[in-house]
């Protein structure tokens, strides 16, 4: 079920999934509203299921069953400025889907203290200060930043394209929201220390929704 402060992608990284699958699973559309309380498959529906649902959201969209308990998109009371917004998004969104990542960055200067590992740990930590400067490590559009997922402190995800995702974990200030775009070395958050007792900055990037090395990327 969707909590208070989730959204499409806080959700698919917290069960390791892309973003784009659980979307298709849910028939959610560009630019990926959800809303609290509505229920999220997070397997592939079986085909007889695949074809009810389709069913059921034809028959939602008819006079006769306006769907306003479904809580999907069709739900949200309709005003211009809400509408003007969410076109703002799809269209940030289709910007940077497109787009190759041309090149990366580190997202703060430091030691790396914590390595990537498959068995365990999801990215890199990178040693620092409080309240060291933390900025993107490409361009991109950011569509999580807040506290909602547990073990990361005060989270930002960044969407780099349709295949990339990076993540920038227990910061100790947030200084972009969800929806703002940002380049390449812009900074982002101020460096934190939760669930440590040192500074640092734990970074992560995923490919269709799969952690890989960041190492691999960021330049020597």
């Amino acid at each position: 079920m969707v909590g208070r402060g989730d959204t499409l992608y806080s959700i698919a990284w917290r069960y390791g999934m892309d973003y784009r699958q659980v979307a298709q699973w849910n028939a959610i559309r560009p630019p990926y509203t959800i809303y609290p309380g509505q229920m999220l498959r997070l397997t592939k529906p079986p085909k007889a299921a695949s074809t009810t649902t389709a069913a059921r959201k034809s028959s939602s969209n008819s006079p006769r069953a306006p769907a306003a308990s479904t809580g999907t998109a069709a739900s949200a009371p309709k005003n211009p400025a809400s509408t003007s917004r969410s076109k703002k998004r799809t269209t940030a969104a289709a910007t940077y889907d497109n787009a190759p990542v041309k090149r990366w960055q580190w997202p703060a200067k430091g030691k790396v203290v914590t390595s990537f590992s498959r068995s365990g740990g999801k990215g890199i930590d990178i040693a620092g200060r409080l309240g060291q400067l933390v900025v993107a490590a490409s361009a991109g559009r950011v569509v999580y930043s807040g506290s909602g997922l547990i073990g990361y402190g005060q989270l930002i995800i960044v969407k780099h394209n349709k295949r990339y995702l990076s993540a920038y974990a227990h910061n100790n200030k947030i200084l972009v929201k969800e929806g703002d775009t940002v380049t390449g070395g812009q900074r982002i958050a101020e460096m934190g220390r939760s669930g440590s007792n040192r500074a640092m900055l734990h970074f992560e990037i995923r490919r269709d929704g799969k952690p890989i090395d960041p190492l691999r990327f960021l330049p020597k």
